[in-house]
């Protein structure tokens, strides 16, 4: 029980990050607003790109904690920070849960000693922690991950109907929350061919056949358009692999297999990877061959399949993390076992489990607690708000990049009259360009849209010109664009871009986010949003304000 109050603390603290703003683009997209349209018509999501079992599941806590749609809809419209930290709260109540169930995991296919440390390493890894503080469906899908293998824990052990039933449920309910999280399936059949080959009853077959109904049966409840509106799933599920093989700008160029074991390093920890590999090799070496086939291919393939797609991302590995967890723990405990024998009868013999443990966990609560203590305090970007809100008159042309929510440039229930949309300042549109890819002018009138990710390719010295020429004096940029120039492939267009703007603006303010006196990180994906760095002191990107030189704009 202690355990779990330290997990859903972490988990919590520093829950309030960045709001009024949500700076998560999937967080501010996806799961909160598609549980808001879920009151105004029917279940229908008409989206698909994310399976909606975590939005319908916050749809139901907004009705019972508001108490209607009216009170939720005016709680978000006025400020939407509690409608959010409620969401991020139900992912750190289900991460939690996570850690509870693979406990009981541990417990049935080893011991309780493995089961508890098995849940600290998870519990307290970087990656499922950090995301709980979003309300993103990661974190979520980790519950019934999580219990679809403690089921398989009791195929393994026991046998029955009542785990094959209870594994169909997870691996349906995972599948639903997020698709890659039904991958548990894998180890489902392990268990499966297991209790098969060493069970005289002719029913397993049968078992196998209900866990698969009662899985499909767990998928289509929690989401239920992708049988009613199966042309829209479809279409939905094909565009999600379709993007999951388009790099995006900045994305590291090592490659999707050699990223993932990367990220086991720092995400789950450099001790408890490899005690994760050593746990593996232990169960061939001790003939535990059939709990090897249930944990360990499911996770290999999982990084494969996931590795050779263009897109890679940290926290898409977290899945695994469960089954990981288990083998470290497995690991640890046996070589704990094999170190209190051979010490002397005087020195206790729980000594080497607890230095063991110490070992396994220090490097992530280490990070885990810097990055809560970043959390909780104020993002560069609400900080360089309120300065432009004293600073930058009402009304005034800005350029910023695109790392802002939509709600940023206003001011709740407080239109400004000085322009069109009630903005605060009047904000050049980055969404569009008026050059092809290869930075050749379109015809005239003719402009194409720029996804966000994209933004840095059509950059180039010139805008600088048009901006001057419509009067936009203060360009707004941040290292989670800027920063992307740099990576491979250069885009020395937009290199030259920010060289030009040292040249004919003044830079009049700036905020870091890093410890004085340290090295700022260089973009990434992962590294550039989650703080795990030592680096960072306080939440958000680098940011600089720069004023044209310009008549206009010096006056």
């Amino acid at each position: 029980m202690g355990l779990l109050v330290v997990c859903l603390g972490v988990r919590v603290w520093g829950v309030r990050q960045g709001l009024p703003f949500v700076y998560n683009v999937d967080e501010e997209s996806h799961f909160v607003p598609k549980a808001l349209t879920f009151f105004g018509h029917d279940l229908d999501p008409n989206y698909f790109l994310n399976p909606p079992a975590y939005s319908y599941l916050l749809n139901v806590v907004f009705e019972c904690w508001f108490g209607g749609r009216d009170a939720v809809m005016r709680a978000y419209a006025s400020d939407p920070s509690e409608v959010f930290v409620l969401a991020r709260v139900v992912a750190g109540v289900l991460g939690t849960v996570a850690v509870w169930l693979t406990y009981l995991t541990g417990g049935r296919l080893f011991s309780r000693g493995v089961g508890l440390l098995a849940a600290a390493i998870f519990g307290l890894a970087f990656l499922p922690v950090f995301y709980s503080h979003l309300a993103l469906n990661d974190v979520p899908t980790l519950a019934p991950v999580c219990l679809s293998l403690y089921a398989i824990a009791g195929i393994l052990t026991r046998g029955g109907w009542r785990d094959y039933l209870l594994a169909g449920v997870g691996v349906g309910l995972a599948a639903a929350t997020k698709y890659t999280g039904g991958y548990t399936l894998l180890c489902l059949l392990g268990a499966f061919a297991f209790d098969l080959l060493g069970s005289t009853h002719r029913r397993v077959p049968r078992r196998l056949l209900a866990a698969l109904i009662v899985g499909l049966v767990a998928f289509v409840a929690a989401n239920p358009y992708a049988l009613i509106n199966f042309h829209a799933f479809w279409e939905g599920v094909r565009q999600q692999a379709s993007e999951a093989d388009a790099a995006k700008l900045g994305s590291s160029p090592v490659g999707g297999i050699r990223y993932y074991l990367w990220t086991f390093t720092w995400g789950l920890g450099w001790a408890p990877a490899l005690a994760a590999l050593a746990g593996a090799i232990l169960l061939l070496l001790r003939r535990k061959v059939w709990v090897w086939l249930v944990l360990v291919p499911a996770p290999v393939l999982f990084i494969v399949f996931m590795g050779e797609q263009a897109r890679y991302f940290g926290r898409w590995l977290m899945p695994v993390f469960p089954i990981a967890a288990l083998l470290a723990a497995y690991a640890a405990c046996a070589l704990a076992g094999v170190l209190s024998r051979a010490l002397p009868r005087r020195v206790p013999a729980t000594l080497p489990a607890m230095l063991i443990a110490v070992l396994l966990l220090a490097q992530s609560l280490t990070a885990v607690l810097h990055n809560d203590q970043v959390l909780s305090r104020p993002d560069t970007l609400n900080t360089t708000r309120a300065w432009m809100i004293k600073h930058i008159p009402a009304g005034a042309k800005i350029v910023i990049e695109p790392m802002i929510p939509t709600n940023w440039t206003y001011t709740p229930a407080h239109p400004n009259p000085e322009t069109p949309s009630g903005e605060r300042w009047t904000t050049f549109n980055t969404a569009y360009t008026n050059i092809t890819p290869n930075y050749q002018p379109l015809p005239q009138g003719q402009r194409r849209l720029v996804a966000p990710d994209q933004y840095e390719s059509t950059l180039r010295p010139h805008l600088l010109h048009e901006y001057q020429a419509n009067d936009y004096c203060y360009i707004i940029t941040g290292s989670l664009q800027a920063g992307r120039a740099d990576i491979k492939p250069k885009q020395p267009q937009a290199i030259a871009y920010y060289t030009a703007l040292t040249k004919q603006a003044t830079l009049i303010y700036h905020i870091t986010p890093y410890t004085p006196h340290t090295t700022p990180i260089p973009f990434n994906f992962d590294w550039s949003i989650d703080y795990y760095p030592r680096q960072y002191h306080l939440p958000g990107p680098e940011i600089n304000i720069y004023q044209l030189h310009q008549d206009k704009c010096r006056s």
